[in-house]
């Protein structure tokens, strides 16, 4: 099988306080979760409030009344065709920014990644790995642990379909794992902030690198923790200033109402720094966010992906993953 019979078909809706989760949008991605209960309209205009209240705080110069800019986001969603059959299966949902300039008027285009979520990858966490992992003593990985995401995602990346859609490679920002220990270094940008090094590679680090993706860590100004940012390329170098503010200031954001034990904690962190879920000095934010469904749905989609994608297509898939060319 030629890697050309895959075709990918993108969507794009807006999410602002009006945004309602598609019928297959997947329930656990982090801004689905916001849009939904009696609180929707208010976590969304609150959480929406706090990325542009980020972002021109970061900006601040030529930005005297902290108002200049506001930032609009698209939720992109991907869908992927594995048969040129015209049957697709939701693969890739990813986040958009755009930077509304109010003293130019212009809008300038952001960065795309920022959240990311897939199917494929919560059936490679939910139950890929943990039938690799009953009752078995000790943890380990199996061998072909997301090579076959990883791959359908550089293939993404580098077809023809995300070149005319958008500018620039992802960058897709995470939270730091609460198993590492991060220690601060002396590199410093004016943006992204104090770089931080982690103890050794978590399992999203070794999962990402399999999609081709390098990883950063940077403590931004502003911020009480260091944010996970993997990235093809130069981080530093490819992405202008606004870009990487676009990035910091929704996916801070978002942290802080996921993770608040981490990112809306009341001390900063220091030069040798241990995450934890179960810091009890923190605040919480004005937005109703369910954890515990968000754990227990990623389950539930992990087993549709293997009922709808993996197993119907095992053996076009092993043959398109053997012969993909990096």
């Amino acid at each position: 099988m030629k890697n050309k019979d895959f075709i990918f078909t993108i969507k794009k809706i807006s999410f602002d306080e009006d945004y309602q989760p598609a019928e297959n949008t997947r329930t656990t991605t982090n801004f689905a979760n916001l849009a939904r209960g009696e609180s929707r309209q208010a976590n969304l205009r609150n959480a929406l409030t706090m990325i542009d209240n980020s972002f021109n705080a970061l900006a601040h110069w030529d930005n005297a009344n902290g108002d200049r800019y506001s930032v609009e986001l698209e939720i992109v969603s991907v869908d992927i065709d594995i048969e040129a059959s015209g049957q697709s299966f939701p693969s890739i949902e990813i986040l958009k920014t755009n930077i509304v300039d109010h003293k130019t008027n212009k809008c300038i285009e952001g960065i795309v990644g920022n959240n990311f979520s897939s199917y494929v990858r919560d059936y490679d966490f939910s139950i890929l790995l943990s039938e690799h992992n009953k009752n078995k003593n000790q943890f380990s990985i199996p061998d072909n642990f997301g090579e076959l995401h990883g791959k359908i995602f550089k293939h993404f990346v580098n077809s023809n379909t995300y070149k005319d859609n958008f500018a620039k490679p992802p960058v897709i920002c995470l939270s730091v794992s609460d198993t590492k220990t991060y220690y601060k270094t002396e590199n410093q940008h004016p943006v992204l902030g104090f770089e931080y090094q982690p103890s050794d590679a978590s399992l999203t680090e070794q999962y990402f690198k399999k999609m081709g993706l390098q990883v950063r860590y940077f403590m931004p100004p502003n911020s009480v923790a260091p944010l996970a940012f993997y990235f093809f390329g130069d981080l530093l170098a490819d992405y202008t200033n606004l870009e990487l503010i676009s990035t910091i200031s929704t996916m801070g954001t978002f942290q802080k109402i996921y993770r608040p034990e981490i990112y809306n904690a009341n001390a900063v962190a220091g030069k040798c720094y241990k995450p934890s879920l179960k810091n009890p000095d923190h605040s919480l934010t004005q937005i109703v966010y369910d954890r515990k469904e968000r754990s227990s749905l990623g389950i539930e989609q992990g087993k549709f992906a293997e009922q709808h994608f993996i197993k119907p297509y095992q053996t076009v898939l092993e043959q398109w993953s053997n012969n993909y060319a990096q």
